[in-house]
């Protein structure tokens, strides 16, 4: 009964719940919407852009690895909208890989094939927003323990910081 209890891949989902202060939610969304942007911000994007591929657009993303690991790249669809759940204003974003033929596998690149994220950011109350995050995504190949233990400890917490000092640098960039 495979499609029941699928194999389990023994890699991490990850569900990261934080606050970002004195970030509202409508920029923390922006900040995260705008590739061009998260170009100037984020030390691990390699490549970044958006292209319309048969009537949808299509993010790909190549994300620097740390030597001797081989980067990965992502093909991805996403969407954002702002809602109203009980008087709250709530912005979600979803993102999940595609396959698109006119984007094919580079040479020396690892496709991430499987990549899910589910976004949510409301108000703390005050000036600033709480973020809740689910990830998955199978990177591929063999990924030392080190560097998934270094994701899970400090990569996060340092993702978290880097968008907090990009939303206090958005307005004056844009």
């Amino acid at each position: 009964l495979p499609i029941l209890f699928p194999q389990q891949s023994g890699l991490y989902e990850y569900k990261i719940f934080g606050g970002l202060a004195d970030c509202p939610p409508k920029l923390c969304a922006d900040v995260y919407m705008d590739l061009d942007f998260r170009k100037q911000w984020d030390q691990y994007v390699k490549e970044l852009h958006e292209k319309i591929y048969d009537g949808e657009k299509v993010i790909y993303w190549e994300v620097k690895y740390p030597f001797p690991l081989s980067n990965r790249d992502y093909v991805y669809i996403r969407e954002c909208r702002e809602m109203d759940v009980d008087g709250r204003k709530i912005w979600v974003v979803l993102a999940q890989s595609v396959s698109v033929p006119q984007c094919p596998e580079k040479p020396g690149i690892v496709r991430v094939k499987t990549y899910k994220q589910s976004l949510a950011i409301e108000s703390d109350g005050k000036t600033g927003s709480k973020v809740y995050m689910y990830y998955f995504d199978n990177p591929g190949g063999m990924i030392p323990s080190w560097l998934v233990n270094w994701a899970a400890k400090s990569g996060v917490p340092t993702f978290l910081k880097d968008m907090q000092k990009a939303c206090r640098n958005y307005s004056k960039n844009t």
